[in-house]
């Protein structure tokens, strides 16, 4: 037997570099992902880390000489690489890798898979099997020739005009205004794509920590964590912006500020862009996550759409937006998936459809939230550190028995005027916990504090 893998987690590959993750492992893993999907061309792209190109060199290398095709599009964001797969269904593209480890610290790294159409891969699709063949050497040597008879070709593709194409023919021209809008690429991905689309938009750019800089000068971009959110919320403050924008590693999320420069969870934004969808798509199926929930399925219910919950994670919500024929869905998390997208999540549409709201509003984006914010007053996730996780989340519902449990994704647990959700990490011993009440700051405050003391005792 082999030993198993330590990068892999439900739905992709992350671990710290070199030990769980370098470039024969990630090769190895590559060769058994297009294996799995037998695949003959794939696209390959990879972020600014500083592990990252070596990663996707060797990639190549293998993959071609095992006599399958790769297009090379080099350093991209994550969604990319999801719509050139898409894209390329009808042209014989089998599955797409990303080396990226998203907003992992800088000494890891990982790897995201699509299989044809942009389809995921999770460990309920494959990626066990993936895992198991990676992990064996044997299984590798056997299926990589030492003398192939064929060697697949790579091409680069650097140009990424039908990818800025696909981005604005999502949003109409038309319904945007001259707005003036803080860009916080934090040093990631991001940066190269709002320089493209500059040029096609009416917005004056002020763009922070915009070069891609694998050394993270600034620190690994995750707006999701308070502390690093300061400097973009200042910059909207210091030069009165209608918007602030900010993006993980990857730029596969990203997250909003007001004109207040208020730090905009992404639980409203889910709300505000499902109620815009269904606009468009009347009836139509909006997925959320199990975090936060109220504000999401009020909304969808209202419009004459069907609101589903779905276990968190890219890969298993990309599985249910199919599988539902979900026009949108959206992780209080700041993923954002979309139909059109190939049922996949956008870092760029979100934001820009946001804006396209301001104008046809013609109101700011702290009024198109105030409203849902004091309806559904929300904790944002608290994560604690715990020796055994297990045996705190069993401690936890046996303290609120006589509530209404769901498993969907960890645990959450429902009363008449506050919820919760408390669930595991994939990667460390950690639990991550978010409240929400009914317009009641006071009982948020009370059970947020309650839950910490029990979780944290």
């Amino acid at each position: 037997m082999s030993e198993p893998l330590k990068c892999f987690t439900a739905y992709d590959v992350r671990g710290h570099v070199p030990e769980e993750l370098n470039k024969d492992i990630a090769a190895r893993i590559g060769l058994a992902f297009c294996r799995q999907i037998d695949a003959g061309k794939v696209v390959i792209g990879h972020d600014i880390r500083l592990s990252s190109p070596e990663i996707n060199e060797n990639l190549c290398q293998v993959l071609t000489r095992a006599g399958i095709d790769v297009i090379d599009i080099g350093l991209c964001c994550t969604e990319e690489i999801y719509f050139a797969v898409f894209q390329g269904e009808n042209t014989g593209v089998d599955g797409g890798i990303m080396v990226t480890a998203s907003h992992n610290p800088s000494d890891y790294n990982g790897m995201k898979f699509v299989a044809q159409g942009a389809r995921p891969m999770s460990s309920d699709s494959g990626l066990l099997e993936v895992a198991e063949n990676a992990a064996s050497e044997g299984w590798y040597k056997s299926i990589l020739p030492q003398q192939p008879d064929h060697i697949g070709r790579h091409s680069k593709m650097p140009n990424k005009y039908r990818y800025i194409s696909g981005l604005l023919s999502s949003i109409d021209n038309d319904a945007l205004q001259p707005l003036k809008i803080v860009i916080n690429a934090g040093n990631g991905c991001a940066g190269p794509v709002i320089d493209l689309l500059e040029h096609h938009l009416p917005f004056t750019f002020i763009k922070l920590n915009h070069k891609p800089d694998g050394n993270f000068p600034k620190g690994v971009p995750n707006p999701l964590l308070p502390e690093n959110r300061d400097e973009t919320s200042q910059a909207v403050q210091e030069h009165a912006a209608d918007l602030g924008v900010a993006w993980d590693g990857d730029a596969d999320r990203c997250f909003l500020f007001d004109e207040t420069g208020r730090f905009i969870e992404g639980y409203y934004i889910v709300g505000l862009l499902a109620a815009a969808m269904l606009k468009r798509h009347p009836g139509a199926t909006i997925l959320h996550d199990p975090r936060l929930i109220w504000n999401t399925q009020e909304i969808v219910h209202a419009a004459g759409g069907k609101a589903v919950m779905t276990k968190t994670g890219h890969a298993f919500i990309k599985e249910a937006m199919r599988r539902e024929q979900a026009v949108y869905g959206g992780e209080m998390s700041a993923h954002h998936y979309f139909q059109d997208f190939g049922y996949c999540d956008s870092g760029m549409l979100p934001w820009l459809l946001v804006a396209q709201l301001i104008y046809q509003q013609g109101t700011p984006l702290s009024a198109l939230v105030n409203e849902r914010m004091q309806a559904y007053p929300v904790s944002g996730e608290i994560n604690s550190t715990v020796a055994d996780p297990d045996a705190t989340l069993r401690h936890i519902e046996e303290q609120y028995n006589d509530g209404e449990k769901d498993y969907t994704d960890g645990l959450s647990i429902s009363y008449p005027e506050f919820r919760f959700n408390l669930r595991k990490s994939n990667t460390e011993p950690v639990l991550r916990l978010n409240v929400e009440t009914r317009a009641n700051e006071q009982l948020l405050q009370e059970k947020t504090e309650e839950l910490l003391a029990l979780i944290r005792a």
